[in-house]
């Protein structure tokens, strides 16, 4: 917490998850995750799922290139389309530039 992430690209994935292969899902999204943060430009995840199956994931990206680069890898790519086909029953992506931000830690 607490980055500074001005100048970033920020994708926001927000979803609605099916109940169908809840192991299934979790290894993908665990897998994906991981390969992410590998990726030149990656600069890290934020996530959250509520009990109504509906979620949203932030991943943070040095550029628009280096998102445009993950969305196009071959391992991401497969797993978006197990995903269309059992995971989700919708989802959005928007993609934005980070201007400003600021966070708060209570003590």
């Amino acid at each position: 917490m607490g980055e500074d992430r001005h100048g970033q690209t920020a994708i926001v994935f927000t979803s609605a998850r099916t109940a169908d292969d809840e192991e299934g899902y979790s290894r993908a999204a665990r897998a994906m995750e991981a390969l992410a943060a590998e990726q030149p430009g990656f600069r890290g995840m934020e996530s959250a799922r509520g009990a109504d199956g509906i979620g949203i994931t932030v991943s943070y990206w040095a550029n628009e290139e280096s998102a445009v680069a993950w969305r196009a890898h071959a391992d991401h790519r497969a797993i978006r389309e197990q995903g269309r086909e059992r995971w989700y029953d919708w989802y959005r992506v928007t993609v934005a530039r980070v201007e400003r931000g600021y966070s708060w830690t209570g003590g």
